[in-house]
């Protein structure tokens, strides 16, 4: 009789549905309500001041802003045309060309003395701390007051550099309106702005590298410039990476020294892409805002390419 109750209460048991388990809503921890009150003033910060403009810039690309237009907002959408144009006119390779030799030779050249001075700063001696120093006023003084004294230094008929070159009997060059000149005298003043920079990064970077490798190379019988190849390169070669991307980067959209020296000109010499950009919204009469996007936009995918590369070649090294 007991065995039979009991197998009924199995039966009644497992014919009794199981009680569906409520699913509990995991609430956030107040760690993790701080760590988004942390981020919300970055993530408004990344939308308002770079996702907004970057969306407000390719939609300028896509439709035909005029001046007017811009103002009523009925501008007329012409999908890639603006593109079509730009790529397809004449000012295009010049200024293609110009912004290649402005930034390649720039940051080739802002690397290389920067990486010299870095160099002869390593070891200390008297007064180094106030010569580093003094090597930063360019980097800290405001671009138009930069880009106001190279204009005053290379003036044809009373600058500085062209007085020094007459006394070594030099004949006078005009730098900033000579079309064979003016692309060299805002890279000359480009430089000079850059150095520091460069300075300051590959001057920490050095500061990093132990000075038991030095040792170690100069038991070994390397010289000094065995050891800058062999131990100085190799171990800045991250720093020097990143250094370079950042000029890269800095340089490719540098209009303000370019435009208060030159304005471009004479005639399209030393017009570089973002000058060209800069020129079809603000420089002439009636402002242009499509190209000026459009060109903008160009500069974004370039700017983009280079630091892909970048990201590709750091994967790489650190994998092998």
């Amino acid at each position: 009789m007991a065995v039979a109750t009991e197998r009924v209460a199995s039966v009644r048991a497992a014919e009794t549905p199981s009680p569906v388990p409520t699913r509990r809503v995991r609430r956030p921890r107040p760690t993790q309500w701080a760590a988004l009150a942390f981020l919300a003033p970055l993530i408004a910060y990344l939308l308002i001041f770079y996702a907004y403009p970057l969306y407000r810039n390719i939609e300028l690309s896509l439709h035909d802003y005029t001046a007017r237009a811009f103002v009523l907002g009925n501008a007329e959408f012409v999908g890639l045309a603006n593109y079509a144009d730009i790529i397809g006119s004449d000012e295009f390779l010049p200024a293609l060309w110009n912004t290649a030799l402005f930034t390649f030779i720039s940051i080739a050249a802002q690397y290389a003395i920067g990486l010299g001075l870095a160099v002869f700063f390593r070891n200390h001696f008297r007064l180094s701390g106030l010569l580093r120093a003094l090597f930063l006023v360019p980097w800290l003084l405001p671009l138009i007051v930069s880009g106001s004294t190279w204009s005053w230094l290379l003036n044809s008929d009373h600058g500085i550099v062209n007085s020094v070159l007459e006394a070594f009997g030099i004949g006078q060059i005009n730098w900033l309106t000579s079309p064979d000149w003016a692309l060299t005298s805002v890279i000359i003043a480009n430089i000079w702005l850059g150095v520091p920079f460069n300075l300051v990064i590959l001057y920490s970077g050095l500061r990093n590298i132990p000075d038991n490798l030095y040792e170690a190379a100069a038991i070994d019988g390397a010289g000094a410039w065995q050891q800058f190849w062999r131990v100085t390169v190799p171990m800045l070669r991250p720093v020097s990476a990143i250094t370079l991307l950042l000029g890269f980067i800095y340089t490719l959209k540098v209009v303000d020294v370019v435009w208060i020296m030159t304005t471009g000109g004479p005639g399209d010499a030393s017009t570089t892409l973002a000058v060209w950009s800069y020129r079809e919204a603000f420089g002439t009469g009636q402002p242009d805002f499509s190209p000026a996007a459009t060109i903008g936009n160009l500069l974004i995918v370039i700017a983009l390419a280079f630091g892909g590369l970048y990201l590709y070649l750091q994967r790489r090294q650190e994998q092998s």
